[in-house]
């Protein structure tokens, strides 16, 4: 173990510094301790200097396993700058060039050996002929299919602490939350790793969210004020970055592009004028700035919404790294989300995937101090807000959320943060559904608490909770919401809180959708009001507390034809789909359907869903075969049995609904007088029966009665 003079003198002869930053002094002497460690450092926090200095002191040969060649060639390039003996193994290489560095390494002439995980076989023969002194992990969160950015390449790292059983690991990332970080230490078989957590905060860091409408004009409006500052923007297809480039070359910005798409040489030239300052702006993938040192980065702009909040702090993260004044800027839109649910949906971990973009979104919608959000997002709870962020500098009209947030808390606390947000809603409103009633949760002190308040405004309420840090979401463990330390101050030592007002978000909403309302035809939209004002009235509700005006814009602009489709559509939640979803579904259909009547005449089979749907039927396969085999929702092919029905077919449909339900509304239909809401039959059945389910039976009896 070196003393702590030979430490910094070491700290200030090879990396030019006069004291440790946070933390790193204390995973240096766990290193040399011989201890495992996971270092989770945000990006510009200092994590190479963790391994790269231990390496110097110790005996043999650091081993250091990196993704990316542009990584590995940047921190040897700095190491070679700093006089550190280091090299590379990666495909770029010649046979010649590599047997060179294996001879150095047999010679001890190299300190650090970054290698790729694809390349580490290789290795195999050199490794067993040299004395491995610490093995270093970077981008750690590549091993977890929990994480943001999962390499499969990684999952083979795990056999490395099996073959040097004695020699420590330190894996290090710059963000993974609290089932990333697990997943790792597990993976890695370093399960008694000392975990370090650095501070997330970059105060020098402003935060801004906007609408993503007119995104290429406000960005040139953004860039006025920076003529001589350099930055990235983050986009999400190859075609964006160049179109955006020509854009802002068109406007004299000198500005390049950095995809997978360009060959390696153009890539590699436009990044080294980036670090080098000779390229202002990249437009790039997010693959670009990965371990790129390069502090002067004075702004960060993301043209799309990012998959999840780990690469989106990543990503802002390469601004400012010098500590000085920087900005960040999100864009975000309804059609950035459609498109990053397909790839989540094509992702190894879909579940997961979708529940980081749906926090996301919601950071993105968010009334709440931003920094907040980030900082909780990973496990690091602050108490007044950081003042540098958009809702910070514009806040929003504020309500007296005290009694809410108990309400919520102790639900959660009461059902032991067993149950994601909607079943602690369900419990809230006093639901009288099967999850409910089979988890005996009616007998929860909290049921039926917070039923005077709508499951919409509640899902608001909670998402500002989760905001706030007074919960949070556990990922791997299928959404359930947890409590935090803050949690307590709420419970139990009479603390108060503010929640937004949710006029407040209704307004940013309209805000986000008014770029997807421009050229769209009123019919639909007219049809959809329609329906929601006879669905109120049978309901004897408002008909905004059905839809509001926002989400049947969207709908008429999307045209949702499914159950996986709907539920898309910003505003509608898993009830409202339950309740709601086949009427509104079906008049989409019958509305797509009349406006092609004249097409579907002149090629009546071409694209005759309804009538595909009914050979198929015909055939006896059931609603579920139905669906798997025209790759639709079993909602959808319903939708299509109804109308079929209503058209005259010959339709059986006591197979869609049991004797038991039929019955039980026949004996309702008594009792209540043969009421003319379906509102009452529901009451009646205190929600057992959806909507469906009801309308359906009472179809059934009136075919009967006749």
């Amino acid at each position: 173990m070196p003393d702590p003079q030979q430490l910094l003198h070491t700290l200030k002869e090879y990396f030019g510094y006069d004291s440790f930053r946070p933390l790193q002094e204390k995973i240096i002497d766990s290193v040399f301790s011989g201890n495992d460690n996971l270092v989770i450092m945000p990006t510009g926090g200092g994590k190479s200097i963790c391994f790269q200095l231990p390496a110097l002191l110790l005996p043999g040969v650091t081993l250091v396993i990196s993704p990316l060649i542009a990584l590995m060639k940047d921190q040897v390039d700095g190491l070679l700058a700093n006089g550190i003996q280091a090299a590379f193994i990666n495909s770029s290489q010649t046979e010649n060039e590599q047997q060179d560095i294996y001879t150095k390494i047999s010679s001890k002439e190299i300190k650090l050996l970054y290698i790729a995980p694809e390349s580490l076989s290789f290795l195999d023969a050199v490794l067993s002929q040299i004395e491995v002194s610490l093995i270093a992990i970077d981008e750690a969160h590549c091993i977890s299919s929990w994480g943001h950015d999962f390499r499969p390449a990684y999952t083979q790292l795990g056999y490395l602490k099996n073959r040097f059983p004695k020699t420590p690991v330190i894996a290090l990332t710059a963000t993974a939350d609290k089932a990333t970080r697990q997943d790792i230490c597990n993976q890695l078989n370093i399960i008694d790793a000392k975990q370090h957590l650095a501070s997330f905060d970059r105060a020098n860091l402003s935060l801004e969210v906007r609408p993503g409408n007119k995104r290429i004009e406000q960005i040139i409006d953004f860039l006025k004020d920076k003529p001589n500052d350099c930055g990235i923007i983050y986009c999400l297809s190859r075609k964006t970055t160049e179109m955006l480039v020509e854009k802002l070359k068109s406007q004299g910005f000198n500005a390049e592009a950095y995809h997978a798409g360009i060959d390696h040489h153009k890539r590699s030239q436009v990044q080294e004028g980036f670090i080098n300052d000779t390229v202002q702006i990249v437009c790039a993938t997010v693959a670009f700035g990965m371990g790129i040192d390069k502090s002067n980065v004075r702004w960060v702009i993301h043209y799309n919404l990012p998959k999840n909040i780990e690469g989106y702090y990543q990503e802002i993260g390469r601004a400012g790294r010098d500590g000085l004044p920087s900005s960040t800027l999100l864009f975000h839109s309804y059609a950035d989300v459609v498109q990053l649910q397909k790839f989540a949906n094509t992702s190894g971990n879909q579940e997961v995937q979708l529940a980081k973009l749906d926090r996301m979104k919601q950071y993105a919608d968010s009334l709440s101090c931003r920094r907040k959000i980030l900082l909780s997002y990973f496990g690091e709870l602050i108490e007044e807000d950081c003042g540098n962020c958009d809702v910070c500098k514009n806040p929003p009209l504020f309500i007296d959320g005290t009694i809410i947030a108990q309400k919520a808390l102790s639900t959660v606390a009461r059902i032991k943060e067993q149950e994601p947000m909607g079943t602690v809603i369900d419990i809230l409103r006093g639901a009288q559904n099967t999850t409910t009633l089979d988890k005996g949760y009616q007998n929860v002190k909290t049921y039926g608490i917070g039923k005077d308040i709508a499951w919409k405004d509640w899902q608001q309420y909670i998402i500002q909770l989760i905001n706030q840090g007074y919960l949070e979401i556990a990922f791997h463990q299928n959404n359930k919401l947890k409590l935090t330390t803050l949690s307590k101050k709420i419970l139990f030592d009479s603390e108060k809180i503010s929640l937004a007002h949710l006029q407040e978000f209704e307004k940013i909403k309209q805000a986000n959708i008014e770029q997807i309302d421009k050229g769209v035809a009123p019919t639909l939209f007219e049809k959809l009001r329609q329906l929601r004002l006879e669905l109120a009235k049978e309901a004897d509700i408002p008909a905004y507390q059905i839809f509001s005006d926002a989400t049947l814009k969207e709908m008429e602009k999307f045209r949702p034809m499914s159950d996986a489709e709907f539920m898309q559509i910003s505003g509608v939640g898993r009830k409202k789909m339950q309740n709601y979803g086949y009427q509104f579904i079906k008049t989409i259909i019958d509305f797509s359907a009349e406006k092609t009547k004249k097409k579907r005449k002149s090629n009546t089979n071409k694209g005759n869903t309804h009538k595909e749907t009914l050979i198929l039927y015909q055939q006896g396969l059931s609603i579920e075969e139905i669906a798997a085999q025209r790759k639709l929702a079993e909602s959808t092919i319903f939708a299509h049995i109804m109308k079929l029905y209503d058209s005259g077919e010959n339709i059986d449909l006591k197979q869609f609904v049991t004797i038991e339900d039929i019955n039980s509304v026949k004996k309702a239909k008594i009792e209540l007088d043969n009421p003319d809401t379906l509102k009452s039959y529901f009451e009646y059945f205190e929600q057992a029966l959806d909507y469906n389910t009801i309308k359906l039976a009472l179809t059934v009896l009136e075919k009967e009665a006749s």
